[in-house]
């Protein structure tokens, strides 16, 4: 079975990344090996630099849409975003469902 993703923004238009606070900071900051012992200080380093970032909240939109499973994104860590796509996809079916009834 082949998985495909169905658009539904277009992450290019107002370039995020663009004004990303990490676009200048070492990748490996953003995507530790791990979530414990030394891992846990890069993933909070991480998420401060992201806490300062004017583009946070469409970078964990980019995050929750592409189903980003690692690293730091949107100042969220792996196990966070897991939790928050959950609540996320939720909350898309609703507003699917309910553009469907109104259609109708």
């Amino acid at each position: 079975m082949a998985l495909s993703y169905s658009y539904t923004a277009d992450w290019d238009a107002e370039d995020w990344r663009e004004r990303a606070a990490c676009r200048d900071t070492s990748p490996e900051m953003f995507f530790p090996v791990g979530s414990t012992g030394p891992a846990l200080s890069q993933i909070e380093a991480a998420k401060a630099i992201c806490r300062t970032c004017e583009a946070q909240a469409p970078c964990l939109e980019f995050a929750l849409a592409t189903n980003q499973e690692a690293g730091v994104w949107g100042a969220t860590a792996e196990d966070e975003r897991r939790r928050l796509r959950k609540q996320w996809l939720a909350a898309r079916r609703r507003r699917l469902q309910e553009a469907t009834a109104a259609a109708s």
